[in-house]
């Protein structure tokens, strides 16, 4: 029955976001009532089972939910865990949260986005518990992708202004990138143990010394890939300049995001998966480089902060690396202890961040004090002054990130530049049709060329993504561009094995109700706009309320977002990559990837941003 118990801490928070939905927009007293009464109750609720499992023993507790698809070889399923490390992230995370929602009452009142922040607030709640609950890493990810899309609306939240849209889309193509290393991690941990392994297992050190004995490389891979997902969540070096950047949104949800709660995912998901690779100890060493480097680096970028938020997040990235070293040297008591501090400290300073600039505004201005000795002085100047250069310029790790990632991606994409709607369905159909025909007659075909077919058919399938997202012209290309980049993955998928006809069905159907729908809105945008393009924000949310949010979750659905069979469907296909084919899963992983970024670009430029009539309120780019 204690099992069983561990699903009332996920629907408390469904249930909360879901009644929200249905209040009206003006009853400000009711919604905020809602929330608050939501995050309380599971507060309370946590606290009663945490004192009741500690007096039964502290056991861990594991509660298979429920199984969704089961083939051949290969089940997937919903699991929940509980044990020390779930119990500290779940009660910091109501208690928190609880301190938020009390706040943005009154910091928010009679805001236009009211509502829309509350339900937001909730639906990152019920994400995050979903995270810390999981069993497995399936349920994990479910959790993940909830809170990624949560922090890209709260960021946006004044989606009326030019800087929080511009650096919300930034930070969830940053997130993308982490999403690679999880999706990655799945797919080899399904070849190292020819299971779908749960976190309880992992805890078994006979079943992962095997395994590991057996199959060094895959172990190592599968560490590196989390270790990679860990640091883009957490804003480890060298991804850290987006965690100053999701500072646009409002103080109370930079407060519970990248002050406490979103930030330690990273930490939490090194703790989660210690049992398996804490005796790799290249893999201890490789993460414990990484947190102090982040340490070092981010300590110098927070004393030239020249904004209180952006200082606030440096030092918290400073810390956050320090809990690194921490759990590298296996001392994963502390690290909780320093997680739960670290989150309580900068929740605070966030929140009464503003009074203390005002506070020390007036208190220059009538006490001025020059600063004491401070440990540059003591450094030769030349080399002080370029120290500090180099951290005004954040080391250039932003530049350092475009330089590898995006502009490559825009470079492929512009290259693509004579591909209109005309030459995209004259292109896709014949070649992909020629595609079905080598797989009808795949024995005919020489080996040595039927070897290199998948890859072929998954990077035809990545160019399509990487021209949607530099695409500048038309909507409906980009659109269409993500949608026949799933029928290539599914095409270069069938060469590797015999895959169910319904393992099939599961994945395109929700792409494409997803893209029909996707589509639909965009026909209807175009019939009241006339004039759509991509090449800036016009934010019609204003005037297009509804569209917007049913091309929303077309987006959503369209890149494996967990409101389709589609994210049931990638599971399925990565099972039958076989584990040499690396190149395969890295195209097949990019594509998600890139397709979601795309997706939610072609959101972003149509639908937020100052308006482009300019009879509505226009901010200044600079705001």
């Amino acid at each position: 029955m204690t099992n069983e118990f561990l699903l009332v801490f996920i629907l408390i928070p469904l249930a909360g976001f879901f009644i929200s939905f249905w209040l009206p927009e003006k009853r400000e007293s009711l919604l905020s009532w809602t929330a608050f009464g939501t995050v309380v109750t599971q507060l309370v609720t946590l606290c009663a089972f945490i004192i009741y499992w500690i007096s039964n023993g502290a056991h861990n507790l594991n509660l298979m939910e429920l199984s969704v698809v089961k083939t051949t070889h290969y089940e997937f399923f919903i699991d929940f865990f509980f044990d020390k490390v779930t119990a500290v992230y779940l009660f910091i995370g109501a208690l928190l949260t609880s301190m938020i929602t009390t706040y943005s009452r009154y910091y928010l009142h009679r805001e236009k986005g009211y509502k829309r922040f509350f339900m937001t607030v909730l639906f990152f709640f019920f994400g995050y518990n979903l995270a810390i609950l999981s069993g497995n890493f399936e349920t994990l990810f479910i959790g993940w992708e909830i809170i990624g899309i949560s922090s890209f609306l709260l960021i946006a939240f004044y989606r009326e202004r030019y800087l929080p849209v511009k650096n919300a889309f930034k930070v969830f193509s940053i997130y993308r990138i982490g999403d690679v290393g999880i999706i990655l991690a799945m797919w080899a941990s399904h070849h190292l143990f020819h299971e779908n392994i749960t976190f309880m297992k992992l805890h078994s050190y006979e079943l992962v010394s095997e395994h590991l004995q057996n199959h060094t490389l895959i172990g190592s891979f599968v560490a590196l890939c989390i270790a990679c997902a860990a640091a883009v969540k957490s804003a480890q070096v060298p991804f850290s300049s987006w965690l100053p950047r999701a500072m646009e949104g409002p103080t109370p949800s930079s407060a519970i995001f990248y002050g406490s709660l979103s930030v330690h995912l990273g930490v939490f998901l090194m703790l989660r998966t210690f049992p398996f690779w804490e005796h790799q100890t290249s893999i201890r060493i490789a993460i414990g480089i990484m947190g102090l480097v982040t340490s070092i680096l981010t300590s110098f970028m927070a004393r030239v902060q020249s904004s209180v938020k952006s200082q606030v997040a440096y030092s918290s990235i400073s810390q956050i690396g320090l809990i690194f070293i921490e759990i590298a040297l296996g001392f994963d008591n502390l690290a909780l202890f320093h997680f739960a501090g670290n989150a309580f400290l900068r929740t605070y300073q966030l929140l009464v961040s503003p009074s203390v600039v005002s506070y020390l505004i007036r208190e220059q201005f009538y006490n001025f004090q020059p600063k004491e000795h401070t440990f540059e002085d003591s450094l030769p100047k030349k080399f002080e002054y370029a120290l500090y250069i180099w951290s005004v310029k954040e080391f250039n790790l932003e530049k350092l990130i475009n330089f590898l990632l995006w502009r490559p991606l825009k470079i492929i994409g512009k290259s693509l530049d004579f591909l209109n709607f005309k030459k995209l369905i004259l292109f896709f159909l014949p070649t992909y049709f020629i595609g079905v025909l080598f797989y009808i007659f795949q024995k005919e075909i020489p080996v040595q060329v039927k070897d290199f077919l998948p890859e072929i058919f998954a990077f035809i399938g990545l160019v399509f993504v990487f021209k949607s997202f530099s695409e500048r012209k038309s909507p409906f290309v980009a659109w269409l561009l993500i949608v026949f980049n799933h029928f290539w993955i599914v095409l270069a998928i069938l060469f590797n094995e015999k895959i169910d006809f319904f393992e099939v069905t599961m994945y395109i159907t929700g792409i494409l109700i997803a893209g029909v729908l996707g589509y639909l809105a965009l026909l209807k945008l175009k019939k009241l706009e006339k004039r759509i393009l991509l090449n800036q924000y016009l934010g019609h949310v204003y005037e297009h309320p509804k569209f917007a949010f049913l091309f929303l979750l077309a987006a959503l659905g369209v890149t494996g977002f967990p409101i389709t069979s589609t994210f049931i469907g990638e599971d399925l296909l990565f099972s039958h990559i076989e584990s040499t084919q690396i190149l395969l899963a890295f195209f097949v992983a990019s594509s998600f990837v890139v397709s979601g970024i795309a997706g939610v670009r072609i959101y972003t430029r149509l639908f937020l941003g100052p308006h482009i009539k300019t009879y509505h309120e226009l901010p200044y780019k600079s705001s």
